[in-house]
């Protein structure tokens, strides 16, 4: 049995590939039918103390016995920023059985973890008949701190009762987080799309930590969950368990580095919440100072140094993938438009970052370009002078020259420099961290093997379907796994502040780079 015709139509090879595998390659299928979505919601996610004494439907051991404390061991962690980088964070993580007490310690010093602050617990409960994972209960936890000093490096370390992490024993569970600083600083962070549960995500993690990054931007499509990617719960090949591995393989850089996703369509997981993010909702804790935390948790905002970083959710306009479309009924749009020009506005806030999931501008042969993000909201990013647009969706590293208007303002070469208040954006498709590699219609074209071409064959999706369109903007082409480190320099002595923009390969091989340059405020 292959992939459903309907389902077919929208997916490339690569994915209708990843698809069969997820289904028919486990050990454990789907026992009994599908289960509405009333009866997932109705006890499947629950969130705050309550959920400390939740367990799994399944138990191995009778009902009277638990687990000891002591032989539980935290894993999967991850940080989040809250809503002021300098001041707040958020420390997430996972246990594989439900635990008494869970509570985070933190100190300026791996020795002094007097603080002890409580945590809370979400559950998330799967049940047999939602794709093939059967029965599985997972319980995440999540500890916000507030009132930190900035550009502070502070030590900690989870736990719950039995287990300790300020035990001489486990001080080698600690972990340490660095708070955004209060003035504008040099600083780097990285960013990628599509990353999933594999070998290659796993060597880009590796090298993103060499990067020593402030943070790191997630472009959706993280874990895979939903192989299929359509926000819908006929999927038969959704595993629950994918998000396990995926949060233990991104711990080595994601228990330092705060990792900020926005969500893609395969982020959009129907069987817990209508809008598909219920599950989501449980996994991590953002900024709340978007537009709409009910329908688009990942969609908000922060500031880091003289940046402003934006996350938006392109499921809300995606004409190719439309099961959220007009979910917001235009309150994102509307409120990115605040930000903007609020940012802009601000003495403090030198560029703008933008990161969403599906593509403004790409070539690739399997989604190419999304026509919703064109009409909503390319026009805003030119309006008010967007530095750099990150995106992920296509499995590939794509670079444009300087757009505006849908057309070239400004070639830019490898090595070029670009002016955003006077010529238009630049926009970088990142979606190469992992997941199985799309393709091209035009040859690679990148640092040391340029093979430059002003004539690219592709497509738009659009409300009435996929139109063909030729481009002249496809300016650097990698089919190969990378990721984009990017260096903020702050100006000094009135001099130009600038983006320095790099393409990174798994080899660790440069492939792209280029600056993006402001005058100073």
């Amino acid at each position: 049995m292959g992939v459903p015709e309907k389902l077919a139509e929208r997916m490339s090879m690569a994915e209708q590939h990843e698809y069969l595998r997820a289904r028919f390659s486990r050990r454990t299928m789907i026992r009994g039918g599908a289960v509405t979505l009333g009866t997932v919601t109705a006890g499947a996610f629950v969130t705050g103390a309550g959920a400390q004494a939740a367990v799994p439907t399944r138990r191995t051991t009778p009902a009277t016995e638990a687990v000891h404390g002591a032989l539980v061991a935290p894993f999967g962690r991850h940080l989040a920023y809250g809503n002021d980088p300098r001041t707040e964070i958020t420390v997430s993580w996972q246990v594989p059985v439900a635990v008494k007490k869970p509570f985070i310690r933190i100190g300026a010093r791996p020795w002094d973890l007097s603080r002890k602050i409580e945590a809370e617990v979400r559950t998330l409960y799967t049940p047999a008949g939602v794709g093939a994972s059967g029965d599985h209960t997972q319980y995440y936890i999540h500890a916000k701190l507030t009132h930190l000093r900035p550009g502070k490096t502070y030590y900690y370390g989870v736990g719950h009762q039995g287990f300790d992490p300020a035990e001489p024993h486990l001080a080698g569970t600690l972990g340490t987080f660095t708070t955004a600083p209060a003035h504008k600083a040099p600083f780097t962070f990285t960013a990628f799309g599509d990353e999933g549960v594999g070998y290659h995500g796993l060597a880009n993690n590796a090298l993103l930590l060499g990067q020593n990054p402030a943070f790191h931007l997630h472009a959706g499509d993280i874990a895979y969950g939903d192989p299929a990617g359509q926000g819908k719960s006929t999927d038969t090949g959704f595993d629950s368990r994918t998000w396990d591995q995926f949060l233990a393989q991104t711990e080595s850089v994601a228990k330092q580095v705060p990792w900020m996703p926005a969500y893609g369509n395969h982020d959009m997981e129907a069987w817990y919440s209508p809008n598909g993010y219920g599950g989501e909702e449980a996994r991590w804790n953002l900024p709340d100072n978007g537009p709409d935390k009910k329908n688009l948790p990942g969609v908000y905002s922060f500031v880091y140094g003289n940046t402003a970083v934006i996350s938006l959710d392109a499921n809300d306009i995606s004409y190719e993938i439309p099961a959220n479309l007009g979910i917001s009924g235009g309150t994102q749009t509307k409120w990115l438009e605040a930000q903007l020009k609020k940012f802009r506005a601000s003495k403090d806030v030198d560029f703008v970052v933008i990161f969403f999931h599906h593509c403004a501008y790409c070539t690739s042969t399997a989604h190419a370009s999304e026509g919703g993000v064109r009409q909503e909201w390319v026009p805003l990013f030119e309006k008010y002078t967007v530095d750099l647009v990150i995106n992920g969706h296509n499995h590939q590293y794509e670079r444009t020259d300087v757009i505006k208007g849908d057309k070239v303002v400004k070639k830019l070469p490898i090595g070029g420099t670009a002016y955003p208040e006077t010529e238009g954006v630049v926009y970088v498709t990142a979606g190469a961290a992992g997941r199985s590699l799309y393709a091209f219609t035009a040859p690679d074209s990148y640092e040391g093997h340029e093979h430059e071409t002003d004539s690219v064959a592709s497509f738009v999706n659009t409300k009435d379907g996929k139109v063909d369109e030729t481009v002249a903007w496809s300016r650097v082409r990698y089919l190969d796994y990378s990721f984009l480190r990017v260096d903020v320099t702050p100006a000094q002595r009135g001099r130009h502040t600038t983006l320095t923009v790099s393409g990174i390969a798994e080899t660790g091989d440069r492939i792209d780079h280029f600056t993006v340059s402001r005058r100073a405020k």
